[in-house]
């Protein structure tokens, strides 16, 4: 099996269990955490032992806290990849492609890029500590493709606007209670929880789960154009001085000045 350095990945009967292993930095990812995640997702799709994937995180804090803010800080980027780019769009492509049932298994805080990560996946089971939200605008960031248009379909458009624009924290009765989660359970039995689902349905038929992965997906597969196109705007937003200032105020630990940044027109 392939070495990694920031994740694990691991197969366990009928399930391949992938762990964001960035603990040290809440398990932000960074272009080579995007890396590794795209290399194992696609070690599982051609798995034939695989029959769904669980996503989860290292540690009791986080499951994911998106990208790697205080590497933007201090390189400008997200470090350096395989391919000379950023692939996390790629990798939010492969999630919803990959012919399996993706559970994320929610440890801890889910916010920003790693709220995203589990909007889309097929499920999400919670530890009852998990705690969830977006921090984009906070951070000179933002999603306009699937964690945006799609998180509207799955929590409706007024709560989605909220979560977004307003960066607040949810607890896991409150994702629940918004259908942002599946379920809820003590956090000691998060993982336990997230292999009975994978066993549960080892059994169903593969293909006909295929389908009807596809055919939910075909719902909502438009909004992977707005996705393309948020991505490039994100890239062009980062560098400027708004997006800039975001990241700056964040690694120094101190309330942004957005306002002298901003171009209104």
């Amino acid at each position: 099996m392939s070495n990694y350095e920031d994740i694990t990945y691991v197969v366990e009967d009928s399930a391949a269990i992938v762990t964001i292993n960035r603990p040290d930095r809440y398990n932000a990812f960074r272009a080579k955490t995007v890396d590794e995640l795209i290399k194992a997702f696609r070690s599982a799709w051609a798995d034939h032992q695989v029959r769904s994937v669980i996503l989860t995180g290292a540690g009791e804090k986080a499951f994911c806290t998106g990208g790697d803010v205080k590497q933007r800080a201090e390189t400008g980027d997200y470090g350096p990849s395989e391919s000379g780019m950023f692939e996390i769009g790629y990798l939010h492509k492969l999630i919803r492609d990959i012919p399996k049932p993706v559970i994320a298994a929610v440890n801890g805080v889910a916010v920003g890029g790693g709220h995203v990560l589990h909007v889309l996946c097929d499920v999400s089971i919670a530890a009852d500590t998990a705690r969830f939200g977006q921090a984009g605008p906070k951070v000179g960031s933002f999603d306009a493709g699937f964690g945006s248009a799609y998180l509207a379909r799955v929590v409706g458009e007024k709560k989605a606007r909220e979560i977004w624009y307003w960066c607040r924290i949810y607890d896991a009765q409150e994702a629940l209670a918004m259908n942002l989660v599946n379920k809820v359970v003590p956090a000691a039995e998060l993982l336990a929880e997230a292999k009975s689902w994978a066993a549960e349905i080892s059994d169903k038929s593969p293909t006909a789960i295929k389908f009807l992965k596809q055919s939910f997906n075909a719902d909502t597969d438009h909004q992977a154009g707005f996705s393309n196109m948020a991505m490039t705007a994100l890239d062009i937003f980062v560098a400027s001085e708004e997006g800039m200032e975001g990241a700056a105020a964040f690694a120094e630990k101190r309330k942004p000045d957005f306002g002298s940044k901003v171009n209104w027109h």
